[in-house]
């Protein structure tokens, strides 16, 4: 009884020992931090949190109404700029070459006067208008008789404007680089309706000379003129007099000049009445 006693005591201590270390251990795990994955090691800061990414369907509405905006104000412009170029009749389409107020006088070129004959005779439309306006004139008139109406008559009358055109726009050009006169018209450096005016008018009867300061008679402006007319002669019914076929032209280019030139120097007004220009 005595060595059974002993061993169950020592059993019993065993036991204790055992559940002592066992309490402690448990303890030490519960106190010691928890080891970072290998993968977060060394990053002492917490990562922050991606955002969201968008919705693909917004995104693409956002995208859409850019664009659209983009091409709404593409438009807008490009018909801005179609407007203002429809409106500047100036530019050519029936003035052809001139000087504007703000624009020195220089004295031109031979290939700078080329340019200019081959704008006023061949290369723009208004020269073509002009020709087809006057030919619908004289088919109003019904002259010359001899060539009826309708569209063949027209036809006979237009090509006629056209031929005797050509040869007054080509002997005045000649002319005018021959006497080193200026063949465009420049626009008034005053102000005031009446002033700019008689500008206008006086411009179709004299211009400068090489010095772009001396004024002389158009002598060539109506010298082709008057070529033009008697030499149409050779090709429209006869009888036809040809020295006051040429008075007529130099005649109309008296009336029609003044108006060309009183057209171009409030051509810029008529514009900016029409919104075309600031």
């Amino acid at each position: 009884m005595g060595a059974s006693r002993g061993g169950w005591g020592a059993v019993c201590r065993t036991v204790g020992l055992v559940a002592c270390l066992l309490i402690s251990g448990n303890a030490l795990a519960q106190d010691a931090p928890a080891e970072k994955p290998a993968g977060q090691q060394g990053n002492s800061q917490e990562q922050p949190e991606k955002p969201e990414s968008p919705n693909p369907a917004q995104a693409a509405a956002e995208k859409t109404k850019d664009v659209t905006v983009q091409a709404a104000e593409a438009t807008k412009k490009a018909g801005q700029a179609a407007l203002v170029k429809a409106r500047d009749w100036e530019s050519g389409w029936v003035a052809g070459a001139y000087a504007g107020k703000d624009r020195q006088l220089v004295a031109l070129t031979g290939t700078q006067r080329e340019q200019i004959y081959l704008q006023e005779t061949w290369t723009t439309p208004g020269a073509y208008l002009k020709r087809m306006f006057v030919a619908g004139i004289d088919q109003a008139r019904g002259t010359p008789w001899q060539w009826g109406g309708g569209w063949g008559g027209y036809g006979k009358r237009f090509a006629s404007r056209e031929g005797q055109f050509v040869i007054s726009n080509s002997l005045t050009a000649l002319a005018n680089a021959k006497l080193q006169y200026e063949p465009r018209y420049d626009q008034c450096r005053c102000s005031g309706f009446w002033p700019r005016t008689r500008h206008a008018i006086v411009r179709n009867f004299v211009t400068y000379n090489r010095t772009e300061r001396e004024l002389r008679p158009q002598w060539g402006l109506y010298g082709g003129a008057f070529g033009g007319g008697l030499i149409s002669t050779a090709w429209e019914p006869h009888p036809r007099n040809a020295f006051a076929e040429g008075g007529r032209a130099a005649l109309g280019q008296a009336g029609f000049g003044a108006l060309l030139n009183l057209f171009i120097e409030f051509a810029d007004d008529m514009n900016r009445k029409l919104g075309a220009r600031k």
